[in-house]
């Protein structure tokens, strides 16, 4: 009779510690992937590690269907080769860590079914006409568009310094915000990158004395819109920077060859005069890429916190 007690008490203590478990999962948020390489590796590894225990992750959708099953086995999800597959399971956020394409492609999908969206290939919205597209999906479908902050940061003094031009201008010239368009003249912004030569193989940009140069070349010096225009899958950071300041026409961008380096060193600044002057500068270096996979996880670990950066 003790031992079946004692049976009964062990499975009754099983059966609890399962539902608890079941019930975790229903109150986490739902989150799937876009890509299946190796900055949604991250994702996964910090998701296997609990520094996502606020999500449970859904799925993956990928281009190849043997990784894209390797990383959902990691992950213990699904695997996916649709998008129709990848938003049954009707996530709250999808994470792209994909390409320009991937977000031209599903962006208005994902939005318009329901889901946030968290935004690495920012060099999507570099099209003027979608990025209206996505934010109105966004908008009508009470969603939301995250722009991680990939291999910069600080867009939040960006921002406050862009608004802070635009207040400016409301005032000097007696404008409401939705009249005021061009900062010109209250806000000066600019992004300047230096990368190995190697990294511009293959783009307008390259030159081969790049390669055998033992100084330093300029590459390009124009506008972010320009530089879109000349590097559509190089200049993610161009254009994140471009929207949080100045906008694409009057953001300026230069960048230069740097023999032997290794990575990427991008430096943004956002400056306004006057009474209140500021000039912000963020500088950030990174040796590769593990940076714009940790500022999705980042990303989503704000969403839930309580505090939010």
């Amino acid at each position: 009779a003790k031992q079946a007690d004692v049976g009964s008490t062990v499975q009754g203590e099983r059966r609890i510690i399962k539902e608890k478990g079941n019930l975790d999962d229903q109150t986490k948020k739902k989150l799937a992937l876009l890509g299946n390489g190796y900055l949604s590796g991250i994702v996964v590894e910090a998701y296997n590690m609990g520094l996502l225990e606020g999500y449970k992750l859904t799925g993956i959708l990928g281009r190849t269907k043997e990784k894209t099953e390797a990383l959902a086995a990691k992950a213990g999800c699904r695997a996916c080769s649709t998008i129709e597959e990848l938003m049954e399971d009707k996530p709250d956020y999808v994470a792209e860590a994909a390409s320009v394409k991937s977000i031209k492609d599903y962006a208005k999908t994902i939005l318009c079914q329901g889901a946030s969206l968290v935004v690495l290939s920012i060099g999507a919205f570099a099209d003027q006409e979608f990025y209206e597209q996505a934010k109105n999906c966004a908008m009508e479908h009470g969603t939301r568009i995250y722009l991680a902050s990939g291999a910069v940061g600080g867009f939040d003094v960006l921002r406050t310094t862009s608004l802070m031009a635009l207040a400016q201008k409301m005032k000097a010239e007696g404008l409401s915000a939705s009249e005021a368009g061009s900062l010109d003249g209250y806000l000066t912004a600019g992004i300047s990158t230096r990368k190995g030569p190697a990294s511009l193989m293959g783009t307008p940009v390259f030159k081969d004395y790049f390669m055998t140069d033992p100084e330093e070349a300029a590459a390009f010096s124009g506008s972010a819109k320009e530089a879109i225009g000349l590097l559509p899958t190089k200049v993610n950071v161009a254009v994140a920077s471009s929207l949080a300041t100045a906008g694409p026409d009057e953001t300026t961008v230069d960048i230069t060859s740097v023999p032997g380096m290794a990575g990427d060193d991008h430096k943004i600044t956002a400056k306004i005069g006057g009474p209140d002057e500021v000039e912000a500068v963020v500088d950030i270096y990174s040796r590769t890429s593990a940076i714009a996979g940790w500022s999705i996880v980042a990303v989503l670990r704000n969403i839930l916190s309580p505090v939010v950066f």
